[in-house]
């Protein structure tokens, strides 16, 4: 199945995803009590002219770089190596909830930054709680998949990176995580083998798989949980498989581009960069 939140007269609403065509499934309630409530389907009552938002405002959000071929052109880039530790546990850093945007809106593009990037990315959502979870059962904690892309200033992470804490404003402003069209259940599709695909404009960047990634959702949703309980409604992104990006193949994204993010089974994220503020 394929959930959407959509914007109704009475606030956000979960959907069904059927086609082109959206189904209300009576729930009060967002998409993160919905998943927490077992992704219980009352109804199925025909929405029409659906305005998709993003389908859920992440509890936490979480992003891996689970694909070596984008870390190592992307530091190369930046002056950087790959260090050793990363082939020994999936490090991670946190973003924030609140800048989540969904699709077919447009992507600000911030004051202090010449250079803003796409990022394609495969993301998990946890569907229920758990703590010290075994990497065989990672993949029973997964209620689904959705597309997100992590949308990054790259001349203040060339200038960050050093420092040694992570990307801060690299990562973080209003909308600068966009997150959908759904979110397709785990038991449709396979997230260790998905074609995932980057256009700007059209044309094809970059035509990738998950298979290609280092760690799977599995070993990451292990090494969270190590004495940390998570919880429904939390999101784990895949990182960028190589050519993902812009800075992978020494391309630009300009305002007014369509970026759109295609991954097999779950449908194309599609949005167009702002004019800087």
């Amino acid at each position: 199945m394929k959930f959407v939140t959509y914007a109704s007269d009475q606030g956000a609403r979960v959907g069904l995803l059927e086609g082109s065509g959206v189904s209300d499934v009576g729930f009060v309630g967002d998409m993160v009590a919905f998943i927490e409530a077992g992704a219980p389907i009352a109804q199925r009552t025909p929405v029409a002219d659906p305005h998709l938002l993003a389908p859920l405002r992440p509890r936490s959000l979480r992003d891996f770089i689970t694909f070596e071929g984008h870390l190592k052109t992307s530091y190369d880039a930046l002056g950087l190596s790959i260090p050793r530790e990363w082939y020994e546990v999936p490090g991670y850093y946190k973003g924030m909830p609140d800048t989540v945007i969904g699709p077919e809106v447009d992507i600000p593009w911030p004051s202090y930054t010449d250079y803003i990037d796409c990022e394609l990315e495969l993301a998990a959502v946890i569907g229920r709680q758990g703590k010290n979870i075994a990497v065989a059962d990672g993949a029973d904690y997964i209620f689904g998949y959705t597309i997100w892309n992590d949308v990054s200033a790259r001349d203040v992470q060339r200038v960050e990176m050093p420092i040694g804490t992570g990307p801060g404003k690299t990562k973080d402003w209003d909308g600068s995580n966009v997150i959908g069209p759904c979110i397709v259940t785990a038991d449709e599709v396979d997230g260790g083998d998905l074609r995932m695909i980057l256009r700007v404009n059209g044309e094809v960047w970059t035509d990738q798989s998950s298979s290609k990634m280092h760690y799977s959702f599995a070993e990451l949703i292990e090494y969270t949980s190590r004495d940390q309980t998570l919880y429904p409604g939390e999101v784990f992104g895949s990182g960028t498989p190589p050519g993902g990006s812009g800075i992978d193949l020494g391309r630009r994204i300009n305002a007014g581009d369509t970026v759109e993010l295609e991954i097999e089974g779950v449908g194309v994220l599609r949005n167009r960069i702002g004019t800087r503020h």
